[in-house]
């Protein structure tokens, strides 16, 4: 049973990740490559939020115990900064790889930023979820039984399913945020951040798991079709996806009649 509950687990939290590697990432060296700086800049991010909570622990050790509890929250609303922060360098970064890469070699195409937003953000949230629930993942192998001491017994799979909104939730982030550091549109990113803020926030009304996974769907969600729009889709290119059907194969028909 124990096994059933981690391979189950594994595959509801990653396997959505784990299949855009596969079909739209691991076929480019240079997506590998991005990808894997996106993972490494949100590493950095989570090195450099342990500092803050090593001092905030250091400095509040033998304080009362009020300020302890509080000084999570303060370790997860500093960790979300530091990560919007790092994106925004990771953007940064891109930004002048790109316009070398226009220079170096005029004539061949280079990825557009829409892209590497995408394989940036895919990068952090592969990062993310690793760290948030690999430890969670290694204990349902047990030994012990969820719930027999009033818990939750649907911990493991509730956990699964917010890692999994958590990785696509820095797709779409990446994505958006991205477009709004190429518009300039800095509310964009103000946007991004609070929903982060948000989406972490809900994490400490547990044990109220119904709640904090439909909330952060519904925010997953929005932002989803937020990023498929700024990422030039639209409803026609939608329904031909859907419908799978090629929009140069449709107009060659039409032409052709």
């Amino acid at each position: 049973m124990t096994a059933a509950v981690f391979f189950g687990c594994a595959f509801i939290a990653f396997g959505p990740a784990l299949a855009l590697y596969v079909f739209t990432i691991a076929n480019e060296s240079l997506r590998i490559i991005f990808l894997i700086a996106g993972a490494f800049f949100w590493l950095v991010s989570l090195l450099f939020s342990s500092l803050v909570w090593f001092v905030a622990r250091a400095i509040t050790e033998s304080r009362e115990e009020p300020i302890q509890k509080y000084l999570l929250i303060f370790g997860v609303l500093v960790s979300v900064f530091i990560q919007e922060l790092f994106r925004f360098a990771y953007y940064r970064l891109l930004k002048k790889a790109n316009e070398g890469l226009k220079t170096i070699n005029p004539g061949e195409t280079v990825p557009s930023m829409q892209l590497l937003a995408y394989v940036s953000g895919l990068g952090f949230g592969i990062m993310s979820g690793v760290f948030s629930f690999v430890n969670t993942l290694s204990d349902s192998l047990g030994p012990g039984t969820v719930g027999i001491h009033g818990d939750s017994p649907q911990f493991f799979l509730n956990s699964a399913f917010m890692t999994l909104v958590i990785i696509l939730l820095h797709v779409f982030w990446g994505i958006v945020f991205f477009d709004g550091c190429e518009k300039k549109n800095w509310y964009i990113l103000l946007i991004v951040l609070l929903t982060h803020l948000l989406v972490s926030a809900q994490t400490f009304i547990n044990p109220y798991y119904g709640i904090n996974l439909v909330s952060a769907y519904i925010i997953m969600v929005l932002m989803g079709i937020w990023a498929f729009f700024v990422a030039g889709g639209s409803c026609r290119s939608l329904k031909l996806c859907l419908l799978c059907q090629d929009k140069d194969f449709l107009l060659y028909n039409q032409r052709s009649r």
